[in-house]
């Protein structure tokens, strides 16, 4: 189990926000923080730690100019910790490797490689041949869907979402959906949307599913306690990697990093 550090980064700025509440029209959105330093100074930080794998998260769209001053955030902070940070958002096959160029050790995709709402295996097929498997981190971030069946009943799953978390496709977070993938990339990052910024506690029934994948995961969201970090640690058997945001005291929560780096070792 690892601590894999973020850096969030919004209309050209270090921010904290509710993830659920992204929209591309920019209204409603809810910031746990704003940050007055770089996207370089996280990195700094995270360079002397020595903590690597950690990943930088582009939410804006791309192609807009909120994104290019976004995206120039996220290279400043690639070039401040070469090889020791991921780079995510806006990322295709065309623009993945100038990422890797400019220091980043994967490239995190997700709305690329989803077409109406279905995996695209030929835009996968294009990435890995780009980068190379080994530089890429699939994001299977997810919502939970509440659906009723032919007799009526509620049920529900874990539906993978992209674009800034606003539409679900119709691939489910399950076992079948790594296997699939994992011929694609290195390793699997997973947001749980639904408590992503909320500081209230992680989503138990996601860490039940990520709890018997095979495969390098990291998971995201609510993380708000030690206690938490040691949920995690439990139903993972140690095998998840966790990322912690808006509890970090770097950006105004009550948690150090050494306290997390502690409650992950011990």
């Amino acid at each position: 189990m690892l601590f894999r550090p973020c850096i969030d980064i919004h209309n050209g700025k270090v921010k904290q926000i509710v993830g659920g509440s992204l929209r591309d029209s920019g209204e409603d959105l809810t910031e746990n923080f704003a940050s007055d330093k770089d996207a370089d100074h996280y990195a700094g930080i995270y360079k002397a730690y020595g903590l690597t794998g950690g990943h930088i998260a582009m939410l804006n769209a791309g192609g807009t100019p909120a994104y290019d001053a976004t995206k120039e955030q996220a290279v400043k902070a690639l070039k401040a910790f070469p090889g020791g940070l991921q780079a995510g958002g806006g990322i295709n096959a065309g623009n993945a490797y100038d990422f890797i160029e400019a220091g980043a050790s994967h490239v995190i995709v997700t709305s690329y490689v989803f077409r109406d709402g279905r995996i695209d295996f030929e835009r996968l097929d294009k990435l890995r041949n780009a980068v190379g498997r080994e530089h890429i981190v699939l994001d299977l971030s997810c919502r939970f869907r509440s659906l009723r069946d032919e007799t009526g009943n509620e049920e529900g799953a874990y539906y993978i979402v992209t674009d800034r978390w606003q539409k679900f496709t119709d691939t489910r977070l399950e076992n079948r959906t790594f296997d699939i993938l994992a011929d694609y990339c290195d390793e699997f990052l997973v947001h749980a949307v639904d408590v992503e910024g909320k500081k209230s506690g992680v989503d138990d029934k996601v860490l039940g599913i990520l709890a018997n994948i095979p495969y390098t995961v990291t998971y995201a969201g609510g993380v708000s306690s030690l206690s938490d970090i040691e949920k995690i640690k439990s139903i993972g058997r140690g095998r998840i990697d966790v990322t912690v945001g808006s509890a970090l005291k770097l950006f105004g929560g009550h948690l150090g990093i050494e306290e997390v780096v502690g409650c992950i070792q011990s």
